[in-house]
Formats: C-alpha cells, structure tokens, sequence
C-alpha cells in the first residue's frame, strides 16, 4: 500500500526552487509576494467578458460540453469579448463570471515532481471574490499563464487593477513522476 503524503512548500523551498530553475515564475515574484506556503500571482491586464443575452431576441445559445472534441476556446471566443484593464480599473458586478490571466508565465516541468493549486486570496474573498470555480489544480508538466474564473459572490461591485495580487500559488511535491504532462486542451494557455 502507498502511504499517501502531500508535501507542500514553503517559503524558503519555493525561492530555492525558483532560483534553481526547477519551478519557473516569470517575471519573478516580488519578495512581499510570498506567505509562509505560497506566492501570490498578479492579475493581467486583459479580462474576458461573456457576452449578454439579447432580451426578446428568441434567440437560444446552449453550450452542450459533453460533444466530442467540443473546441472550448472557440466556443468561449464566440460569446464573450476581451477587454483590457484600464488606468482606472475595471469594475466586476455581483454575480458576474469573467475570466482572465494571471499576468505571470509559470512553468511546473514534469521531470521536477512540482504540481500546483491556484487558490483566491483571502483579503478579496472577504468582499466576495473567488478566482476559481471548480479548477485549482495546475498539473505536473503545466507551461502557461494560469486561467482563472473570477466572480463577484459579494454584496457591493469590486474595482480590479491590472497588477494587483489575485490570486496565489500553493506548491505540491508529487509521489514520482507522472508518465505524461498535462496535454489537456488548455496546455501553453496564454493571453
């Protein structure tokens, strides 16, 4: 039987592995990005919004995720519309889903036995702010910026800055190496 053993870093593990090369972060964090088990990621400055539904329009959308091969970022592309950050920031209403980017390029080799887990920020969750719904995990082998789902679950609209922490990075050591990276249709995501 395998003991089951999660192993997560540092601090001081994650800035050894940064500096070794194993994990890579770029542009690197700043030193007050790091907490006692995690490094925060800063948000990009292009969001995606989803587009309205036009009102008496007749008109139905359904995305059916269950077809084969079903292209999601086609899909995503064909009802939603990409808008950057302003100076003055960008305003996300309750009960709104957007999604964007960590402004962060973040690589997890699959040889080095590191997987992830984006996690919300709890400063921005107290005001209602989640980064993610369903989809913390950032495989062993993940090349990319990190895609989050941001909604505003809170009573009062929420001012998002373009560079601001939004999120953060808890680091997990793998029992081995898996045979194969993530390869899954959002490998190399970008923005």
């Amino acid at each position: 039987m395998i003991e089951t053993l999660c192993l997560i870093l540092t601090d001081r593990e994650i800035r050894t592995a940064l500096k070794k090369g194993v994990i890579v972060i770029d542009p690197p964090p700043s030193e007050n990005a790091y907490s006692s088990t995690s490094v925060d990621l800063t948000l990009d400055h292009e969001l995606t919004l989803f587009n309205e539904p036009i009102d008496g329009s007749g008109l139905e959308q359904i995305i059916d995720p269950s077809k084969r091969r079903i292209d999601a970022e086609r899909a995503i592309e064909a009802i939603s519309t990409k808008v950057s950050i302003s100076d003055a920031g960008y305003v996300l209403h309750k009960n709104i889903l957007m999604l964007a980017y960590t402004a962060e390029y973040v690589d997890l080799r699959i040889d080095t036995k590191y997987a992830a887990r984006v996690e919300g920020k709890s400063s921005l969750a107290r005001y209602g702010l989640s980064v993610h719904i369903t989809a913390p995990t950032i495989h062993a082998g993940f090349d990319g910026h990190i895609r989050l789902e941001m909604i505003n679950h809170g009573p009062l609209p929420i001012r998002l800055r373009k560079g601001m922490p939004i999120c953060q990075l808890i680091f997990e050591q793998t029992l081995g190496t898996p045979d194969k990276g993530y390869s899954g249709q959002f490998s190399g995501q970008g923005r």
